[in-house]
């Protein structure tokens, strides 16, 4: 044991202990890149070691929000610090914080591979309403058991290197020691202003999650940088976005309209609208689109799926607007992506939105939405709410647990022929959309399909095959019903999720998904190289039917020939921007990289700098929509006027 003692004893306890913490981050960075290796194959050892370094600083600021009280019981200029009662404070205090910290920081070995980022402050609203919190954890716990085994020594060691260290009551306290105590706080307060803002210089903004981009070349390598906590602590505050001045109003709506207007004479025609969403159906996932992997004998998990697309119309660069499920529904719905934080938790959710729903039942379209999830589930039912929806299916309405899968809701096969069933009531012409959800963690099937559809290189990919065999078994059923024909069923994934496959291992390509239209009714057939999103749906749908008013959507129709479209999503306040055959990534108001994505899909050739024309046209774009999303939240100016 080591026993310091004088009047400083307790600053250098303190400094030891969080300097073994800032080792012991260190060491859960170089863990977590290990267990998500795979996501990050452009990462040399030179650049991680530079990652490495960088995240220090990040770490600082965790450990120094984690220790505040610690820091503070520590400090305070008291002779009764010194007592055996409040040392065990102090002691248990800095254990249980920082094994919060360490729990956090543990979660994301295993979670990452699902979104892609860190886990942010929006994790806490978006399971404040899940039913069955208790049995997640539970079944992570079981499946991560080893997580928990590290994190059990993990803590066992704090507990050991804490009481290493003892700290011996000074021989006089008198007034020279109250004196060095109060000067030692003082700059204990002053080193924490300057720990947590990255710096004390009045230039120096706090440091937060779009600084770790200085220590990276790409912006998936972000996470590497950051850590859990840091994550957490700097997205509990509501994102609020900043009024932009780019463009005059008249210049603006020429770059970048978002009124929408009838574009033809014709005639609304009032075809039934069926928004299916799949939860976690990558792109990577679906033979048809990746017919060249595995030197040209890919299959993809998808059959049913890839024989619908062939006689659909669907796109070959279609991405989602983000990388959560709770980010989807606006998109598609409402066609508004989320920047920042999901839509549904930031502090505009509240603003007036239009969406598929209300334009649709404005025309007389019976409305619902269909998640066999419990009802609150992810906040769905609340969005749908302020969506317009009239008729909310979801487990509740089912109403029989034994088609339950024990974790997340109804199994997707029962429940797509239910909500077949309840079309069969609805009066034409109706909207109706539904999110799946069993192609989800655990990866479980139904105990009768065991074995029945491959296992693929993922865990995924098992039930990635029942997802679309309910696929298939609904449209089975609804082809037998008389309002098949009439219908325009719209296919897309939520977000892409696990990839396998190097060309999937990129930032473009971690948003690649399915985007498909189909039109048993029609001639409505072909494959386009258009760049196509999810905010796309809602006005490539209303044009379609020829909807005769005008609309807001932050989105193009997909269909139209005079528009050459962009897609943009924003991840840890990073925007990713496409055009053309460009990628850009953009962040700290400047350009961070661009890449060539025909000529360089996996991101070798960084062009920022060097390509000026292209670069400056795509900042026009991404300018233009930064203005309109953010002075139009701000002012609530989310329909058309």
């Amino acid at each position: 044991m080591i026993k310091l003692k004088g009047w400083f004893g307790p600053y250098l306890a303190m400094a030891v202990r969080l300097g073994l913490m800032l080792l012991l981050y260190t060491f859960l960075r170089l863990g977590f890149y290990g267990f998500n290796a795979s996501q990050f194959p452009q990462v040399a050892v030179g650049e991680l070691l530079f990652m490495l370094a960088g995240g220090v600083k990040f770490d600082i600021v965790a450990l120094l929000y984690i220790n505040i009280l610690y820091i503070l019981l520590e400090s305070i200029p008291v002779p009764f610090k010194y007592s055996l009662k409040y040392s065990q404070v102090k002691k248990w205090v800095f254990v249980i914080t920082n094994s919060i910290g360490v729990a956090l920081n543990l979660v994301d070995f295993a979670y990452y591979p699902f979104t892609l980022k860190r886990t942010t402050g929006t994790v806490f609203s978006q399971f404040s309403n899940e039913e069955n919190i208790l049995k997640l954890f539970l079944d992570f716990g079981l499946e991560y058991w080893y997580l928990i085994l590290l994190f059990g020594v993990i803590v066992w060691g704090i507990i050991k290197l804490y009481d290493l260290i003892s700290v011996e009551r000074p021989v006089v306290i008198n007034w020279k020691f109250y004196s060095v105590h109060l000067g030692m706080l003082l700059l204990v307060a002053f080193l924490f202003v300057g720990g947590v803002r990255g710096g004390w210089a009045h230039s120096t903004r706090p440091i937060t999650l779009s600084n770790a981009g200085d220590y990276v070349k790409s912006p998936e390598e972000m996470n590497i940088v950051l850590n859990t906590p840091f994550s957490i602590l700097k997205t509990l505050k509501a994102v609020t976005l900043k009024e932009q001045h780019f463009y005059s109003e008249e210049e603006l709506n020429k770059i970048y309209p978002v009124i929408h207007h009838p574009k033809d004479s014709s005639s609304f025609k009032k075809l039934n609208v069926v928004v299916l969403i799949l939860e976690s159906f990558g792109k990577e996932h679906i033979g048809f689109f990746n017919k060249e992997l595995d030197n040209g004998s890919y299959k993809g998990y998808t059959p049913f799926l890839d024989s619908l697309i062939q006689q659909s119309y669907t796109f070959t660069r279609s991405y989602a607007n983000g990388r959560k499920s709770i980010d989807a529904l606006p998109s598609v719905i409402t066609g508004v992506p989320s920047i920042g934080e999901p839509f549904v938790l930031s502090i505009y959710s509240g603003n007036k939105t239009t969406s598929l729903a209300k334009l649709l039942a404005d025309e007389g379209y019976e409305t619902s939405f269909f998640h066999g999830a419990p009802n609150g589930s992810m906040g769905f039912s609340a969005y749908m709410q302020l969506a317009g929806i009239q008729h909310y299916y979801g487990k509740n309405e089912y109403n029989n647990d034994s088609d339950f899968d024990g974790m997340w809701g109804i199994w997707d096969e029962p429940f797509m022929q239910y909500m077949a069933k309840e079309m069969d009531q609805m009066k034409e012409p109706f909207f109706s959309s539904f999110f799946s959800l069993s192609s989800h963690h655990p990866f479980k099937v139904p105990d009768q399909f065991a074995g029945k559809f491959p296992k693929g290189t993922l865990p995924l990919h098992e039930p990635l095959g029942y997802a679309d065999y309910a696929l298939k078994r609904f449209f089975e059923t609804a082809s037998k019903s008389p309002w098949y024909q009439n219908t325009l069923f719209v296919i897309c994934a939520d977000h892409a999720s696990m990839s396998h496959f190097k060309e999937y291992n990129t930032m473009p390509n971690s948003f690649a998904i399915p985007i498909v239209f189909y039109y048993p009714g029609g001639d409505l057939k072909g494959v386009s190289d258009k760049l196509v999103q999810q905010i796309d749906i809602m006005p490539t749908v209303l044009n379609f039917l020829h909807y005769d008013k005008p609309y807001f959507s932050f989105g193009f129709d997909a269909f139209s020939p005079d528009r050459n479209n962009f897609v943009v999503s924003n991840i840890g306040n990073i925007y990713n921007f496409f055009k053309g055959d460009y990628f850009m990534t953009y962040g700290n108001q400047e350009v961070t990289s661009l890449y060539n994505l025909k000529e360089d899909k996996f991101l070798n050739n960084d062009l920022k700098g060097k390509s000026p024309l292209v670069q400056d046209s795509l900042l026009k774009d991404l300018e233009a929509f930064m203005q309109q999303y953010n002075n139009r939240m701000i002012h609530n100016k989310l329909v058309a006027d």
